[in-house]
């Protein structure tokens, strides 16, 4: 079981009325559309009318989003900001299994980490529904950055006085995704994985990786906008869907690169990467592997039921538009690790994982 460093887990809230704004206009195009049983009476949903939400920062607009569209269609749901936390997601699921929190929702950026965190004590299945691909994304005043693209964005990256921002990889999936980028874009590009990596890191590929002060700074994702449109960083190595949603200029990446194809070939040249990170427990190496955005409703959730219809939702039409609008690639169908274990709501919704994806899960 993954164990994380809880000192850094604060919980980060959207811009909620950006968010209400996406809701409310995307209502309107899915008016009409109605979550499979009704609406949740409280007296068919025993348990706390507020929805909580433990989930990857990544998630920090769009799932605000569908849970404004799920109190809209349930008007005895609450779904303030307040119940509601958005970080890396190791920190996301150790609210779960270190601290002992109690809530409806949980998710991860990496298909990996809730059966790898959770089940089977905390939770009996998994629902993938979106991918992003890594993109990098930058501060367009930067005069390096004039012309960028897929080919160069490299040597602009490396021009003196450029700092990248990178995530804390033993709490972040980003942070460990920003490492395999580069570790792959040496590899594929100049035939090794230090090529590029070492530039921003002191240590080996595949090892613990310390930042070099002089070119990188390692800083939470949910930051990373901030940063950027404040000059504190000058790029960042973060998900298209998080750029798109933070309309952030950004550099789409080589497919071998990325992280964003399912194709077999391209999940066995992601798995070239690598990387060291601490737990609780030790160190464990990561791999590299495709971006999956995975959810569940633990065991402990105070309302399972709402916790369900939340799935439900992302999963259904009016979810896979507001994810689609926050620059997600929702699966369709979306797919489980467990099928015979999802509760009957969600059946309909969901296939079993692809023989690519769930080959990380042994």
């Amino acid at each position: 079981m993954w164990g994380v460093d809880t000192s850094d887990m604060r919980a980060i809230h959207p811009l909620w009325a950006g968010v209400l704004a996406l809701a409310c206009v995307l209502a309107g195009a899915i008016a009409g559309y109605e979550l499979r049983g009704g609406p949740v009476p409280s007296a068919a949903a025993p348990g706390s009318p507020v929805l909580s939400i433990t989930a990857a920062g990544t998630l920090g607009t769009v799932f605000p989003a569908v849970a404004f569209l799920l109190g809209n269609q349930s008007p005895d749901v609450q779904v303030p900001a307040s119940a509601q936390q958005y970080q890396g997601s190791l920190a996301a699921l150790a609210a779960i299994t270190a601290l002992h929190g109690a809530y409806d929702v949980a998710a991860a950026a990496d298909l990996r980490l809730i059966p790898q965190t959770l089940e089977p004590t905390w939770a009996g299945w998994e629902v993938v529904f979106a991918s992003s691909p890594m993109v990098l994304a930058y501060d367009p005043s930067v005069a390096a950055f004039a012309g960028i693209n897929g080919t160069n964005w490299v040597s602009r990256l490396e021009a003196p006085g450029t700092l990248l921002g990178v995530a804390n990889a033993s709490v972040d999936p980003n942070g460990y995704n920003a490492i395999f980028v580069l570790e792959l874009q040496g590899l594929v590009f100049n035939g090794s994985l230090d090529a590029v990596y070492g530039h921003f890191f002191t240590t080996p590929p595949g090892s613990l990786a310390v930042a070099n002060p002089a070119t990188t700074r390692v800083v939470p994702e949910t930051q990373a906008a901030t940063l950027l449109q404040t000059h504190q960083v000058q790029a960042f190595l973060t998900y298209e869907a998080y750029a798109t949603s933070h309309g952030l200029a950004y550099v789409s990446l080589d497919p071998r690169v990325n992280l964003g194809s399912f194709d077999p070939v391209r999940i066995a040249g992601y798995a070239q990467a690598s990387t060291t990170l601490l737990t609780g427990s030790g160190t464990v190496v990561q791999t590299g592997f495709p971006v999956a955005y995975g959810v569940t409703v633990p065991a402990n959730a105070p309302n399972a039921t709402l916790g369900q219809l939340f799935v439900h939702l992302l999963v259904s039409p009016p979810g896979r538009a507001l994810l689609e609008a926050n620059g997600f690639v929702p699966l369709v169908p979306a797919q489980a690790d467990r099928v015979e274990a999802l509760p009957a709501l969600l059946r309909p919704d969901v296939v079993s994982l692809e023989p690519g994806l769930a080959q990380a899960l042994g």
